[in-house]
């Protein structure tokens, strides 16, 4: 077998010294980038969104106006059962199944019932908390009293 030659070989050099000449540039510039991003903020503004609920993808939580106003509720309607019965009845009327239901309408219903479901969720966590700390109160005010 014939050894490549001499073209062959400078080929060869040459995609070796690109090769280590990228091994040493590419690092150096995504921390250049990072150094960057830290000096203007953009950390802390991703941050900032992972907290309000936006993942990587960008996408974020939906306001808790607008999933009451997806599910035709307003604040004190909201209860469990009427989270649910009006699910039940936005979901089912959108199903794609029966020949006009839009999934993207479907998507939005059931985010919007998450969204409430895991709010009352907290609401009912925190009365039980402030619940027993009342309890602790007046407990002590009796003991104080006798």
């Amino acid at each position: 077998m014939a050894p490549l030659g001499p073209l062959g070989r400078i080929l060869a050099q040459g995609v070796l010294a690109t090769v280590a000449i990228l091994a040493r540039a590419l690092p150096a510039a995504y921390a250049a980038a990072l150094q960057n991003a830290r000096k203007s903020g953009a950390d802390k503004a991703a941050e900032q969104a992972a907290r309000q609920g936006a993942s990587f993808l960008g996408k974020t939580k939906i306001p808790r106006d607008e999933a009451l106003f997806i599910l035709n509720l307003t604040e004190k309607d909201a209860t469990v059962e009427a989270i649910q019965r009006q699910y039940d009845r936005y979901f089912e009327a959108n199903k794609v199944k029966n020949g006009g239901g839009s999934f993207y309408l479907q998507s939005k219903i059931y985010r919007a019932k998450e969204l409430l479901d895991e709010f009352e969720k907290e609401k009912n966590e925190e009365g039980t908390v402030d619940g027993e700390e009342e309890e602790k109160a007046k407990k002590e005010e009796e003991s104080g009293q006798k």
